[in-house]
């Protein structure tokens, strides 16, 4: 459901409206994720990676209505109840990529068992599956090269507030296994204190994955 936000008495009110009209802003923020404990946890329980990882972030985003807001078709900001994890399948064969959404779950088993269905179902399609609500974020993955720093050029974005991730490619580092996350927002619903608390909360769920 969407939940219309009132302007006269949103505390971020003015900060919105900066951002919007007077200086529209949008930015990444890079960061390495330490799965040291997580990719293990995934292996031992016979888990594929990228499903397992995509609902901890589906989770943490999910917690913060920053991250599930949007602007309806009459242009009223507000923000979903839920949001759902759209991520790109690449075909080697074309090379090029397609969108599956997969509807997000809060039970771990349910939201592994619907990723499995979706792509089974439409994972070897080229066209993208339809959302048609747009209570979805996206995720992109990039497995064949690691980054420390990310950067999506929208001209017409400023009116996009879903955030965007995109996942590198895993890497030893100091005994460390180090997971590329670039995440990227409107400064209009989203400041810094946000992209880190969802950061830092990830981060705990990656850890707390192990036990």
């Amino acid at each position: 459901m969407f939940h219309p936000i009132s302007l006269e008495t949103w505390p971020r009110a003015e900060t919105y409206r900066h951002f919007m009209e007077e200086v529209p802003c949008t930015y990444s923020i890079c960061v390495n994720l330490d799965i040291s404990r997580f990719l293990p946890a995934v292996r031992e329980r016979g888990l594929r990676f990228f499903p397992a990882f995509l609902y901890g972030l589906s989770l943490t985003v999910n917690e913060h209505r920053e991250f599930r807001m949007r602007l309806d078709e009459e242009g009223r900001l507000g923000y979903f109840d839920t949001v759902n994890p759209c991520y790109t399948v690449f075909h080697p064969e074309q090379e090029c990529f397609s969108d599956v959404w997969t509807e997000f779950e809060p039970d771990f088993s349910a939201f592994y068992r619907r990723y499995l269905a979706d792509m089974e179902k439409y994972g070897g399609k080229t066209a993208s599956k339809s959302m048609g609500e747009g209570n979805t974020f996206d995720v992109s993955c990039i497995p064949w090269t690691s980054f420390t720093g990310f950067n999506l050029n929208l001209p017409k974005g400023y009116g996009y507030f879903a955030p965007i991730f995109t996942v590198g490619k895993y890497f030893e580092e100091a005994g460390k296994t180090k997971l590329p996350l670039a995440t990227q927002v409107h400064h209009a619903v989203c400041d810094g204190f946000h992209v880190s608390r969802l950061l830092n909360e990830l981060q705990e769920w990656l850890d707390y994955f192990q036990s």
